[in-house]
């Protein structure tokens, strides 16, 4: 066993003795009105809560007592609106672990007032390896997330690399944001030494609990879904896809869920298959085209996903099995580790860890206001007094032109959060707007910074920076060089669909060429 897991399994007896992760195939459901996570006098058992053993999902009765569930399994609450759970640290306590029976497992619900608007906080592939990538991921993310005003979080899979002994130390650093925190496993969370999926998933239930669940709030319902299948003995050892029981647990859960609030579905592996030609595919498309089924009932349903560490935007049609009245979105978010956190350091010591499609390395944000409709955000780790990089996006110009020169070089708008049909502009001086044209080209900055460590003697990190791969969200608009000698200011404006116009400058100088 790797030195990672004899480490948690040491663990485990004591996260199991530290609270109540009692397992049960019955039990009780109150208003813990006072928060002490007892049932005082006064404090009443709550009718019609589902709980399940992530197959089965069954309703309180009027008394808040439930049975019929597996208590071999992980138990869980399926959090309703207008309430919360008591937390340890960032991990919120609304399931029990599997093992005990009887009588024994109670679920204290405190009544929470509905804020006007979900805020989200939208991790993906944390993916913390070794300890100081734990502290980069708490002197970064987490430190940026502390200004972005949440109510929720989640982490789409890879909490860690291949050691969940780090688990207790991320999730310490993640517990400063004080908000609720749900999590789901990826491929760099599986036990490789089990036996089959089902197995695979222990270290990382020892400590959050279930792989595939439900947690509602007034404005959105989260379904949480495990889509990390593991194939002991095959190559590739892992396919996106969903089990007979989870799929038992979706259809019970969405027979049930309301229709009228937004339905965000979060997994680790994107539902879009990013296989090469030929290749086999990065996700079953049967298992996809099944749960598309089974969503296409609701009209506002947002797919988050993780895993690529790239970002992209996708809207899921007929060719992807999907046959709602309109395009299904699905947002693959970038990576709180970026380039798995590689790069050469800045001054505090943390990687640059740029993504291969030039985004900087950070965290989305999703907030859902009343009725159905949402915005999301990318938010870079690290903040740059650079005009030419904002959060929207990062501009790259050449520094210097020959003033007459044929126009064939430009600047590029790295747009995080662009899509195809995202409106770029640019324009010089007090020129007028001019589009920009979307092109599938890397990223100019981050081929510099390939260029640099290739032509650097010396290792200018612990890893380099990815090589630059094409990116789905640059612009480019090309630069006159018929101007006057001089500097040229540039100015570029996106017009981002949920948060308005946002600017980037930057600026060129053209200089005369002299034979002398």
């Amino acid at each position: 066993m790797p030195p990672s897991r004899r480490a948690l399994c040491l663990l485990i007896p004591l996260l199991v003795s530290a609270g109540p992760l009692l397992a049960c195939d019955r039990g009780r459901v109150f208003e813990d009105r006072n928060g002490d996570g007892r049932q005082d006098a006064g404090e009443p058992g709550l009718a019609g809560i589902r709980v399940s053993d992530g197959r089965r999902i069954v309703d309180t009765g009027a008394d808040g007592r439930f049975s019929g569930l597996d208590g071999r399994a992980v138990v869980f609450v399926i959090k309703p609106a207008g309430y919360g759970v008591a937390r340890d640290g960032a991990v919120p306590r609304f399931w029990r672990a599997a093992g005990a029976r009887g009588d024994a497992c109670t679920f204290a619900l405190q009544p929470r007032t509905p804020e006007a608007a979900l805020d989200v906080l939208v991790f993906a592939d944390p993916q913390a390896g070794r300890e100081a990538e734990v502290g980069y991921y708490e002197r970064s993310v987490v430190a940026r997330a502390r200004d972005v005003p949440a109510s929720l979080g989640l982490t789409l899979g890879d909490i860690g690399n291949d050691v969940p002994a780090l688990y207790p130390a991320i999730n310490r650093a993640t517990a400063q944001l004080d908000v609720p925190w749900l999590h789901l496993p990826g491929n760099h969370d599986l036990d490789f030494e089990a036996g089959d999926d089902p197995a695979s998933t222990a270290s990382y239930r020892a400590v959050y609990g279930p792989e595939t669940y439900a947690w509602e709030e007034a404005q959105a319902s989260v379904l949480m879904l495990d889509n990390v299948i593991y194939q002991p003995g095959a190559r590739p050892a892992y396919v996106g896809g969903l089990r007979e029981d989870q799929f038992a647990f979706v259809e019970a859960y969405l027979a049930g869920a309301p229709t009228d609030r937004l339905l965000v579905v979060g997994a680790h592996i994107p539902w879009f298959d990013t296989a090469a030609e030929g290749a086999a595919e990065t996700v079953r498309s049967a298992d996809r085209a099944r749960l598309f089924a089974l969503l296409a009932r609701f009209p506002h349903v947002l797919l988050l996903s993780g895993h690529r560490h790239t970002q992209r935007h996708v809207h899921h049609g007929p060719d992807s099995g999907w046959h709602g009245a309109t395009p299904l979105h699905e947002y693959n978010v970038g990576a709180a580790s970026g380039a798995f956190w590689s790069g050469a350091p800045d001054a505090d010591g943390i990687p640059a860890a740029t993504m291969a499609d030039g985004t900087p390395h950070g965290f989305a944000s999703l907030r859902v206001e009343s009725g159905p409709a949402y915005r999301l955000d990318w938010h870079p780790a690290r903040r740059d007094d650079d005009p030419a990089t904002t959060e929207a996006m990062a501009l790259h110009a050449p520094r210097v032109l020959r003033q007459g020169a044929y126009p064939a070089w430009g600047v590029y708008a790295n747009v995080f959060m662009g899509q195809a049909d995202t409106r770029v502009e640019y324009r010089v001086g007090d020129g007028d707007w001019r589009p920009m044209r979307r092109v599938d080209r890397a990223d100019p900055g981050l081929v510099i910074e390939n260029v640099r460590d290739d032509t650097t003697p010396e290792l200018r990190g612990f890893d380099r920076s990815p090589e630059a791969d094409l990116s789905s969200h640059l612009w480019r608009g090309a630069l006159p060089t018929d101007l006057p000698l001089g500097a040229h200011a540039v100015e570029v404006r996106v017009f981002d669909p949920w948060h308005g116009e946002r600017r980037a400058s930057t600026a060129y100088r053209l200089e005369a060429w002299s034979a002398d």
